[in-house]
């Protein structure tokens, strides 16, 4: 049972009967943690803990007590106890990881990321599940900023490098910054190439360019034969020539980007209908 030490308790007995029955049921809870009846082991602790009277008890309880309510899925007993062992500085990063885990299942992910925070800030380094683990709270919790900033030092410690950098770049879309989320993508490509989200996610900001500059040398190209179609340009004059030119360079500038996306990914139909349509008109 990871991260749960079963202790010989230093039980000192009251001649009264209440306190035998604490003593009791500890005992009994003990056992139903070794058998990972995690249920009726917190229903033991607890009542025992009510009821203790004189016994006396060492303070590292509450936190197996806590670990104890929080698989049995009792959240709120897991937060009176893992707060107990806290305030006693019991197992303090732990506690807070696990009232961090609680708070994701009942998704309440603004005090899962405090929760976190609280326990990379106790830890003894190796903390970057945490830092991941809370970037991921942020995120589902529409914390975008804090997203951002947790994921990004996520790419920093190489903790799921790749995911981490995804997942800042779809955070900083959300809040509409598109340079950002480009150029996050771009890192990304860079640093992973061979990862698919992350190659799809940039082709797809390649290709959306790619049909803003086919629009564009559409609509030069348009413009001049509406004119020549009206009479008040000739096919044979310079300034046809020169609308032609321009929307030339924007087919051309499609090219090179929509290329681009296409050795991103081979797979992207639009891509490969843009690429298409620029060369028919080139």
């Amino acid at each position: 049972m990871k991260n749960v030490v079963l202790m010989t308790l230093a039980v000192f007995f009251s001649v009264f009967a209440f306190a035998q029955d604490a003593a009791d049921k500890i005992n009994q809870a003990n056992e139903a943690m070794k058998a990972e009846d995690y249920g009726k082991a917190f229903s033991l602790y607890d009542d025992a803990m009510k009821n203790l009277g004189d016994v006396q008890i060492e303070p590292t309880i509450n936190y197996n007590i806590g670990f104890a309510a929080y698989k049995a899925e009792n959240f709120e007993g897991a937060h009176e106890y893992f707060d107990i062992a806290i305030e006693s500085d019991i197992n303090v990063a732990k506690s807070w990881e696990y009232k961090a885990l609680s708070y994701n299942k009942q998704d309440k992910y603004a005090e899962a990321v405090e929760s976190y925070e609280k326990s990379i800030a106790a830890s003894d380094g190796d903390s970057e599940s945490m830092v991941f683990n809370a970037a991921i709270a942020a995120y589902r919790g529409g914390m975008l900023d804090k997203a951002v900033e947790l994921f990004g030092e996520s790419v920093e410690n190489n903790y799921r490098g790749e995911t981490s950098l995804y997942y800042k770049a779809v955070a900083l879309k959300k809040q509409d910054n598109d340079v950002a989320y480009k150029a996050t993508l771009e890192k990304g490509a860079e640093m992973y190439p061979t990862d698919d989200k992350i190659s799809s996610a940039l082709a797809n900001v390649y290709v959306s360019e790619g049909n803003e500059l086919y629009k564009k040398g559409v609509a030069i190209l348009s413009a001049a034969n509406e004119k020549v179609n009206g009479g008040s340009l000739k096919t044979t004059d310079e300034a046809y020539t020169v609308e032609v030119k321009k929307s030339q360079e924007q087919f051309r500038a499609a090219l090179e980007v929509l290329e681009k996306a296409k050795e991103l990914d081979s797979s992207n139909k639009n891509a490969q209908k843009l690429i298409d349509a620029c060369s028919a008109v080139l």
